[in-house]
């Protein structure tokens, strides 16, 4: 199946930007097939694969019947819509409403044509086309053992060979109904049933010759056509123009006159165009109920969020309450059908016993009650004769009867009472009995025959015994004329309670290639599977006919969304709820004269009832669509109440999908409307109160005022009533966002008291809510605190579940306000709290606020690694449920860093696999620089783990979608940080040099990123010391100081300096290591602002005392360092240094400069350090050969090694 995104009404391919998104879409499809695997085996499919650059999806097939419903569906247009609804996000039927946006689905037709092919040849039966003279349609059977194709012609039953023949299958439809089982029967040539494709009205026609026991006629008279003539049957139902005579006329005994007309309706004059009864007035009136009971939002609340579990369970209520109500409609029309009753004597020889019945039924026209005569089963014959035990006494009474009629010459009771008879026999199933009573029922003699449903109740109850007695020759004859009252008489199938009869219309008409004829075909097919309940069966008649619908021009546009509806409430019943959805859709979006307000809302009502298993939602945005077409077949003046539901619901869906704008567009257009005043006043004020709240949404204040002082304005003066409450609270919430507190604190305090007053607990837990937030918005946090505490009270203490939502909101911002304060506990008693009553009520939302707030928390209040990684993992399965990829990738992302944190081979392990599974989704959705992060995260932690084998793979994969971006700066960052990967590391840290200077610092100097260049000569200059490689590492060194200067940062310039001086150190080249140093210690801050900028002139000037006494032998400036760093130890307070550095100068002043006193003072300090320290001996010996540059090589191996 190849996916595109299409626009506007023409259906013309979108852009290549919106063609990436639904590649994207694709992408997330394949990290969670169970959505796609579903839909793809409710078309009748077998889901293989996905290439979401490509827009495919790969499907097979395992049988023949897949393939029929497979491409049945992909002809009805169901395949793109189905896709839509389960790619599509809920905003997106918001936007398409303007856009017209949508998927088109095409597949290989010639790849699932061969696939058909074959298994029909396993099947070892092929019905094909065969181009050949006639083009007939025939039956072949494969070679065997080298000979020929054997053909059979289902038109003259004609038998061959043919070795290569070309063939072309037909349809699956037309292999279904297996019209090879009557080739033996349809020996009408082909010629004749092709030579009129077409149905005719009323012409009149010249009669040649004229068979005795049908309709009377002489050559030459005029025929007037009853209903429809179709040219692939051999009889019609026609009316003699000079008596008024009625009967079956042979077809091709006739020609036409000059006023002959042709034309391709299905239906006849004044039949019942409905293929069932739906109740729609019923549906229509608690579908707009329903709309209006969830969208009609409580603006009490003033915190509004998406409707609650307890109204999807309510949607599903109603509707099983429909199909309840339509089930009791059904069974108490049956009761009403008319009955009639015999009072049966005992004297069953007497004619008085029976002038009863025989008076009943003698009535030469057909009457109504004898409908239920002519569908009736023995069971309900037993019900309606008194006196009898059983069928043998009513069959010997009715036998009386019979002959009673037959002396007395009462023709049309002795048929009625014969094929009564027939039915009693057939019952026991005694066919051939029943054969020979519905025989003389139609043989008895009478001028002619005009009880049509009795005629057609007798041809298809003798159709079947022939049937099952395999008399095909006189089966094909009743059924022809039987087919002859199909087409004449309306709803005359009420005698036949078996298909198989009416099958043979349809077998005749396709062998004939009539699409007309087999439109109708299917029509009553459907119509009487239906009756008999078996809406299973009616399906593939359904879809064939709404085919050929597409197919016939006009043959039946009024009635196709009726039947759209039909279709999808059978397929909701068997549980296929897209395929259900879609088939609503095109009942209500059916173009021209089709669809109606009723089919729109009974569309509404299907998705209603399925909605909370597809979307989770009480009421999805897929009924835009159909809310506002039906808006469209109908003034707002003739369906106010449409109107007002149209643009509640509207308006409702904008709000909670963001887009507030347009829901105070829609809802106040229906405001504006004159014809609102029909809806009721109730119903205005709420609409009112609900356009007041959609102004304050929209930042939109001083309108929403003016609409709540227009209300305030129409409630009576001398009667505070609830609603004035409400009111007032809102007043007050457009007063705070005006920045009018002083009216807003007045409003707030009349709502306050007018809820007390009525002991409106909930109201006036939310008005104490909303005023605390005021005050938390002033920073009157303890009034805040106050009014908020008040109002969890008062939520505590309801017992409904309707004020959950806004309870924990309240929760939730009285525990922020804790934390804020330093209260963590309380805080984190507030958010579980909310998290607890979220959870009790199922709303993912409302656990995803407090599930964050607590994440929070536990990451930067108080850190707790352990909960943080608990609070985290619920968060993701929380967005699991509702199917955020995005927020997805990201949490576990979060977590991965969590455990590494940990630093535990355990925790790193588990670290590694958030990682990957974040980096599926992120390549899913296209997301390349997250994808490319994952990669090189990935790759770092198999570094912790010692996996080096996969380190470079990975991290040459995010190098590359780094690459792939095209942005350059990105690619740099990138590179620099895979070089951190290998430098913060103990173990091959030569690699980051790769990493540092010949990939990303080129980049760097060419893109003129100048903070990339001084970082990395910094990070180079530092790897190269620690690596030994001095004299490399100077030049990076110098070049990190040239930019700092260029900068004029003082930090980078000090540690430039200090890096140089080490360099310098390392090389021996003492005067130029003390003069770096010098320069690094003059961009120190003065004075001191850390007890780290002493620690580093301690040592700094430590180094410089080492190298001056060791390196350059002059103890008399070393004596000077020395001191220099002893004061900034004892500023430091750092005992250790002081030690040092006293007996530093103790050996100097003793050995080399020979000051007494001086070495007996830092030596007695020296002492006194050492006592404290624990230490007991201190030596004052000179090591000349000690070399200061020793530490800088200890570190180099440790290092290497």
């Amino acid at each position: 199946m190849q996916l595109a995104m299409v626009e506007g009404p023409d259906r013309l391919p979108a852009d290549e930007g919106t063609q990436e998104v639904l590649c994207r879409k694709l992408c997330v499809l394949e990290a969670d097939l169970s959505g796609v695997v579903t839909l793809i085996s409710e078309l009748s499919a077998h889901f293989v694969s996905i290439n979401s650059e490509e827009r495919t999806i790969f499907i097979t097939f395992k049988t023949l019947e897949e393939i029929w419903k497979f491409s049945t569906y992909h002809k009805m247009g169901f395949l793109g819509q189905c896709m839509e609804n389960l790619l599509m996000n809920q905003e997106f039927w918001l936007i398409s409403l303007d856009q017209h946006s949508g998927i088109e689905i095409s597949i290989k037709e010639e790849t699932l044509n061969l696939m058909y092919k074959g298994f029909l040849m396993q099947e070892g039966k092929y019905i094909v086309d065969l181009y050949l003279e006639k083009g007939d349609i025939a039956l072949f059977e494969p070679p065997f053992l080298g000979s020929g194709w054997t053909v059979l012609s289902l038109a003259d039953g004609a038998r061959g060979t043919k070795p290569k023949p070309a063939l072309e299958p037909v349809i699956p439809f037309h292999e279904y109904v297996s019209p090879y089982e009557f080739h033996m029967n349809l020996l009408t040539k082909s010629t004749e049933l092709r030579t009129m494709d077409f149905f005719f009205y009323f012409p009149r026609w010249f009669l040649k010759s004229c068979p005795e026991n049908e309709l009377s006629f002489q050559a030459g008279e005029r025929i007037i056509i009853l209903g429809l003539l179709v040219a692939c049957f051999d009889w019609f139902m026609g009316k003699l123009e000079r008596t008024g005579d009625i009967g079956l006329v042979k077809t091709k005994l006739v020609k036409t006159t000059s006023s002959f007309s042709e034309s391709s309706d299905i239906f006849l004059k004044d039949e019942d165009r409905q293929i069932a009864t739906l109740d729609q007035d019923k549906i229509k009136e608690d579908t707009i109920a329903l709309l209006k009971k969830i969208c009609q939002s409580d603006v009490v609340k003033h915190i509004l969020s998406e409707v609650d579990e307890s109204q999807r369970t309510e949607v599903s209520s109603v509707s099983s309450k429909q199909q309840m109500k339509k089930e009791a409609d059904d069974t108490e029309w049956s009761r009403e059908i008319p009955r009639f009753s015999v009072c049966l004597e005992q004297d069953n020889s007497s004619p008085d016993v029976h002038h009863a019945m025989l008076s009943f039924l003698s009535s030469r026209d057909h009457q109504p009650e004898f409908l239920l005569l002519y569908r009736a089963y023995p069971e309900f014959l037993i019900s309606h004769f008194e006196g009898h035990s059983d069928e043998e006494e009513i069959v010997a009474y009715l036998g009386v009867a019979r002959e009673l009629a037959r002396k007395k010459h009462v023709s049309w009771a002795q048929s009625r009472i014969c094929f009564l008879l027939g039915q009693l026999c057939a019952g026991r199933s005694k066919f051939s009995q029943a054969r020979v009573y519905y025989e003389e029922a139609l043989n008895v003699p009478r001028d002619c025959f005009t009880d049509m449903f009795l005629l057609s109740a007798i041809y298809s109850n003798l159709a079947l015994i022939y049937l099952t007695q395999k008399n095909h020759e006189k089966c094909v004859r009743f059924s022809e004329r039987l087919s002859a009252l199909l087409m004449a008489v309306p709803d005359c199938f009420f005698g036949c309670e078996d298909p198989e009869v009416f099958k043979y219309v349809l077998k005749k008409a396709v062998l004939a290639k009539n699409q007309p004829a087999e439109a109708r075909a299917c029509f009553l097919l459907a119509k009487l599977h239906l009756k008999l309940k078996d809406g299973m069966s009616a399906i593939p008649f359904i879809e064939r006919l709404l085919i050929l619908a597409d197919e016939v021009p006009d043959a039946c546009d009024e009635t196709l969304s009726q039947v759209f509806l039909v279709l999808a409430r059978l397929y909701s019943d068997q549980r296929l709820l897209r395929l259900a959805e879609s088939c609503a859709k095109r009942a209500s979006l059916q173009v021209g004269v089709g669809a109606t307000v009723s089919h729109c809302l009974c569309s509404i009502s299907l998705l209603l009832e399925n909605a909370s298993e597809l979307y989770g939602v009480a009421v999805p945005t897929q009924v835009a669509p159909y809310l506002t077409r039906a808006a469209a077949l109908v003034s707002p003046s003739m369906e106010p109440v449409l109107g007002h539901i149209h643009a509640l619901c509207l308006s409702w869906l904008f709000h909670i999908h963001g887009m507030p704008d347009r829901a105070v567009r829609y809802m106040s257009t229906v405001l504006d409307h004159s014809g609102v005043s029909s809806v009721g006043q109730s119903d205005t004020t709420a609409a009112l109160l609900w356009l007041a709240w959609l102004y304050i949404c929209n930042q939109q204040p001083g309108t929403a005022l003016e609409v709540l002082d227009a209300v305030l304005s129409s409630l009576p003066e001398h009667c505070t009533t609830q609603l004035e409450g409400v009111v007032y609270n809102m007043r007050a919430i457009s007063y705070r966002h005006s920045v009018d507190i002083r009216q807003a604190t007045e409003s707030y305090r009349a709502a306050i008291e007018i809820c007390e007053e009525f002991e409106d607990r909930r109201n006036w837990a939310i008005s104490l809510a909303n005023f605390g937030f005021m005050c938390l918005q002033i920073k009157a946090k303890r009034l805040a605190e106050e009014y908020l505490t008040q109002s969890v009270e008062l939520f505590s203490e309801l017992e409904d579940e309707e004020h959950e939502l806004s309870f924990i909101l309240v929760l939730l911002d009285l525990g922020k306000h804790f934390v804020s304060q330093g209260n963590h506990e309380s805080g984190k008693l507030y958010y579980e709290w909310a998290l607890l009553s979220a959870m009790f009520i199922s709303h993912i939302d409302s656990q995803l606020q407090a599930t964050r707030h607590l994440c929070q928390l536990y990451e930067e209040v108080c850190p707790d690694e352990a909960q943080c990684i608990i609070y985290n993992e619920h968060q993701l399965n929380l967005l699991q449920r509702i199917g955020d990829k995005s927020l997805e990738g990201e949490i576990l992302e979060k977590i991965s860093q969590l455990y590494l944190n940990l630093a535990t081979k355990k925790a790193n392990r588990a670290a590694l696999d958030y990682t990957k599974r974040s980096l599926g989704i992120f390549i899913d959705l296209g997301r390349k620089r997250k994808e490319a992060h994952a990669w090189l995260k990935a790759g770092k932690i198999y570094h912790i783990l010692q996996q080096t084998e996969l380190v470079d793979l990975y991290v040459q994969v995010a190098q590359d979608m780094a690459l792939s971006t095209g942005d350059t700066l990105f690619t740099l960052e990138m590179l620099e940080a895979a070089g951190d990967v290998f430098f913060n590391s103990s173990q091959d840290r030569e690699k980051a040099i790769c990493f540092y200077r010949d990939r990303a610092l080129p980049i760097a100097v060419k893109t003129s990123s100048v903070r990339s260049q001084l970082r990395l000569c910094n990070k180079l200059s530092e790897l190269l010391l620690q690596l030994g490689q001095c004299s490399e590492a100077i030049e990076y060194a110098r070049t990190a100081l040239d930019i700092s200067l260029s900068l004029a940062d003082d930090l980078n310039e000090r540690v430039a300096f200090h890096r140089l001086a080490t360099l310098y150190h390392c090389l021996g080249q003492f005067e130029m290591a003390e003069h770096h140093f010098l320069k690094a210690l003059s961009l120190c801050p003065s004075p001191l602002q850390y007890d780290e900028e002493a620690l580093y002139y301690v040592r700094v000037y430590k180094t410089l005392g080492d190298i001056v006494f060791y390196d350059v032998k002059d103890p008399f400036d070393a004596a000077g360092y020395y001191h220099l760093a002893l004061a900034a130890a004892m500023d430091l307070g750092n005992k250790r240094s002081q030690l040092e550095l006293c007996t530093q100068l103790a050996t100097i002043y003793h050995n080399c400069l020979m000051d007494r006193e001086l070495s007996l003072f830092f030596y007695q300090r020296a002492r006194a350090f050492a006592n404290d320290l624990h230490i007991r001996r201190i030596n004052l010996a000179p090591d000349y050969s000690f070399r200061t540059t020793a530490q800088y090589k200890n570190t180099i191996t440790g290092a290497t090694r």
